[in-house]
């Protein structure tokens, strides 16, 4: 016997720019939304959420609201659910459960993911990520893309900008997607100075009382207003992904290479080709031994042909001394904590290296367009010691602040690890067919 539908008013008058939202997340299966503050964006997520689960008629329906950490979770959205579903016909307040339950058997749950561990095993309809920024990347990745398979769910993503982190990442991506798939994938950038949701008075007393990159990032949701200690800005980066440069321009210019090598764990290898101020995509390896790193080091050698290769020493003695056994004789080990060449300007040879990346870059450098090489040159910060040399962020602050190594900005770097000079029969450019890094 076929259900009827039955028609339910929810207490919730959205607002002119929440009216765009809702509009936007019925007809997308995957949405970006990146908010100023107050505009109401868990209100929305929440009413989304009622609506699907109350007119979903199929068997056991399950949606999620999940924010970084349980309590934040309870103290945001909890109430709201409630007070939004209170209206609805015997719908069911499972306390202990932080659980909705509605008349058709369509279950909400709102949950952290802080304890990520407890969705597995689950499917969802949908699943709305609140404050993105602060959630891990592999919540999604791991754990909640998997829940959405069989039931071809969907997934909001929200939040307000905190720097260039694991959401600007997912926002740059999310950007070449919609334009890929504009039916599957939407992207929504919503600024007070725009959204009408603030008043101008209102917005210019907050400006008048709030620190200026707080206001940039909070109000006009600007990824950059964090980055005045950023090394490497993301414009100077974009600008580098879109310079355009002429063969002719490469020609002469000495060819590098760099390896920074990782063997197990979460960390990436990486081979990276640099010809003068063009650098080419990298080769980026996962969970691969140091034997084996060697050979694809090697095999790109004979391709590329550089007038050096420098490797990380740190995890890449075995790969140093393996392709010197194979009669490389231009094969140079670089230890990130040893002295600069610069000792006068700089903490150590990374700190070094990595300024004249950012000098390249900034300059004339022209980088392969990645979404993962940028968002690596763009996390390591600076500052100065009592001697007024520059020292970056150490590497393992950096991995607990950003949840990963910058692998592919590191091999960049060792390009950089020394001034080289082109061998007379190296004229030529060597042209990669690589539209993409590959990841083995």
């Amino acid at each position: 016997m076929k259900k009827s539908k039955q028609v339910v008013l929810i207490p919730y008058t959205p607002r002119p720019v929440q009216k765009i939202i809702h509009a936007a997340l019925q007809t997308h299966r995957f949405c970006v939304l990146v908010t100023h503050r107050q505009l109401g964006k868990t209100v929305c997520a929440v009413n989304h959420l009622i609506k699907m689960a109350n007119r979903n008629f199929r068997q056991y329906p399950r949606y999620f609201y999940v924010a970084p950490f349980l309590k934040q979770a309870k103290l945001i959205a909890w109430d709201y659910l409630k007070r939004y579903t209170r209206s609805i016909p015997q719908v069911k307040v499972l306390e202990t459960e932080l659980c909705v339950q509605f008349p058709n058997g369509a279950r909400i749950w709102v949950c952290g993911a802080d304890n990520p561990d407890a969705l597995r095993g689950t499917y969802a309809d949908g699943v709305v990520l609140d404050e993105y920024a602060q959630i891990k990347p592999d919540v999604f990745t791991q754990i909640i893309r998997p829940m959405l398979l069989s039931r071809k769910g969907w997934a909001v993503f929200m939040g307000t900008p905190k720097g260039q982190n694991a959401f600007f990442e997912l926002f740059n991506q999310a950007q070449k997607k919609a334009l890929a798939e504009p039916s599957v994938w939407w992207v929504g950038v919503f600024r007070a100075d725009e959204s009408g949701v603030i008043s101008p008075e209102e917005l210019e007393r907050l400006r008048a009382d709030t620190p200026e990159l707080i206001f940039r990032q909070e109000y006009l949701c600007d990824f950059a207003a964090s980055a005045e200690d950023i090394l490497i800005p993301i414009d100077c980066v974009l600008q580098a992904c879109q310079r355009e440069i002429s063969t002719d321009q490469l020609r002469y210019a000495p060819k590098v290479m760099g390896v920074d090598p990782a063997r197990f764990g979460a960390d990436r290898s990486v081979i990276f080709c640099r010809q003068g101020c063009r650098a080419f995509a990298p080769l980026v390896f996962t969970k691969l031994d140091n034997m084996t790193l060697a050979a694809r080091v090697a095999s790109e050698i004979e391709r590329f042909h550089p007038d050096a290769v420098f490797v990380d020493a740190g995890c890449g003695g075995g790969v140093i001394d393996r392709l010197r056994q194979l009669g490389y004789r231009n094969i140079i080990e670089v230890p990130f904590g040893a002295s600069a060449s610069r000792p006068e300007q700089y903490v150590n040879k990374r700190a070094e290296m990595w300024h004249d990346l950012a000098y390249w870059i900034k300059t004339q450098g022209v980088l392969p367009d990645l979404p993962d090489l940028k968002a690596d040159l763009c996390q390591v910060r600076y500052d100065y010691d009592a001697l007024g040399r520059l020292r970056l962020e150490g590497k393992e602050k950096l991995k607990e602040r950003t949840g990963k190594s910058p692998d592919l900005a590191d091999a960049l770097a060792l390009t950089f690890a020394a001034a080289v000079q082109a061998k007379t029969h190296n004229s030529h450019v060597v042209e990669f067919a690589r539209s993409e890094y590959d990841v083995v």
